[in-house]
């Protein structure tokens, strides 16, 4: 069984039942891999994104303490997407930056 991305959504697949244009078989199989990864990599980073809206909502609702801990998680979160090579280690300080001065402006 493989996981392969389908419209955002993660899913199992057989090798043979995948159509595929190429013809050598590790070359098939790189594909399955590569599918698998990019769905794997699409949910870490739409998970990211989800934190994200939740810590903006948190400060809209003036709960600065439901933020404190989001932004703690979003940092975490953040750091080992960096480290993993899902997003650039520079990207990552940056939007921790950024919302880290967002609650401090809020607060």
């Amino acid at each position: 069984m493989h996981f392969v991305a389908l419209r955002g959504k993660i899913s199992f697949v057989r090798l043979e039942e995948v159509k595929i244009l190429a013809n050598i078989k590790s070359a098939k199989k790189r594909i399955l891999i590569t599918r698998n990864k990019t769905a794997i990599n699409r949910a870490k980073k739409s998970e990211i994104k989800t934190y994200i809206k939740k810590f903006e909502a948190a400060i809209a609702q003036e709960n600065f303490d439901e933020a404190k801990e989001l932004l703690k998680v979003i940092d975490k979160k953040l750091k080992r997407a960096a480290l993993k090579n899902l997003v650039h280690k520079n990207n990552a300080s940056r939007k921790v930056s950024r919302l880290t001065k967002k609650l401090n402006n809020a607060m």
